[in-house]
């Protein structure tokens, strides 16, 4: 169980209640992994922000899909952050506005648009969730992210040749952290992002 307020608790109940409700329609996530919503994509996303000292600014969340780690990290942090959730698929987006609506997340907004045409968000914060091999991912964070901004990456078994493969077009500063809910898993912490 996660030490936070009631509030918290009923908001994300909620909103694992709409991606359960909308998930029939859309695929937002494995239907396998509903029964196990809070262990699996609740914890997996609310565990990126053990790794921020401070929360306060704007974040930007790549390919929210569904609202994983967005809408998550959106719920914790409260009105302190400024909270845009990318996602060009317009079914997925208007599940994210209505969880918006239905869940009174008045420090979050949806785009729906390629992250590669928009505008750049000068974002403090950038986070991503099995969107993209990581040197197509710092090409999008490079663009988004403020130059003192740090990434938090939702990366699988493959981080570390990902990231191998990313240095010969990129410079970053890394820092990776086992994920808690998949030990093969890890949270990519980056930051200093320019081109090699």
């Amino acid at each position: 169980m996660m030490d936070v307020s009631r509030e918290t608790l009923e908001k994300l109940s909620s909103y694992q209640s709409l991606v359960e409700k909308w998930n029939t329609k859309i695929n937002l996530v494995s239907p396998t992994t509903i029964p196990h919503f809070a262990s699996r994509h609740v914890a997996d996303s609310v565990q990126i922000l053990d790794h921020l000292d401070d929360l306060s600014g704007h974040w930007a969340d790549l390919g929210s899909g569904g609202g994983l780690p967005g809408v998550v990290v959106a719920i914790m942090a409260g009105d302190e952050l400024k909270v845009t959730l990318v996602e060009s698929d317009l079914r997925k987006s208007a599940f994210l506005r209505t969880v918006i609506r239905e869940l009174s997340l008045h420090n979050t907004s949806v785009i729906s648009e390629r992250i590669e045409q928009l505008q750049p968000l000068e974002a403090n914060y950038i986070s991503a969730r099995a969107l993209a091999p990581l040197s197509v991912l710092l090409s999008m964070v490079d663009r988004h992210m403020l130059s003192d901004g740090t990434a938090l990456l939702m990366k699988g078994r493959a981080w570390e040749s990902e990231c191998a493969d990313a240095r010969k077009h990129w410079q970053f500063d890394l820092r990776s952290f086992q994920s808690k809910t998949d030990p093969e898993a890890a949270i990519l912490k980056i930051s200093g992002v320019s081109h090699a």
